[in-house]
């Protein structure tokens, strides 16, 4: 597994802590925004906060909050799979 496949795998076991329903199994398809959403509006919110902690740890910083951030379309957060391709995009040197 490629370091990127382990940083992705890792997102998703972060969406997974938070789920509450345990059959519930997250793929890059998994919706985190509206219709079929597996995470509630606070439970977004402690992702976003998991996921700092998680980037401040490999040192570097993880923005969530742009203005297309909550975009159903184009944001971040459509997918878990969105959601980590970000992550990863972000921890790669600019």
């Amino acid at each position: 597994m490629s370091d990127k496949e382990a940083l992705i795998q890792q997102v998703f076991s972060e969406i997974s802590a938070l789920v509450t329903t345990e059959s519930i199994e997250i793929t890059a398809q998994t919706p985190l925004l509206g219709d079929g959403s597996v995470l509630d509006s606070m439970k977004l919110v402690e992702l976003c906060i998991n996921l700092e902690d998680l980037a401040a740890d490999m040192d570097f910083d993880f923005d969530w909050t742009s203005e297309a951030a909550m975009s159903r379309s184009r944001g971040m957060f459509r997918t878990a799979g969105a959601l980590a391709d970000e992550f990863v995009a972000q921890m790669q040197p600019q």
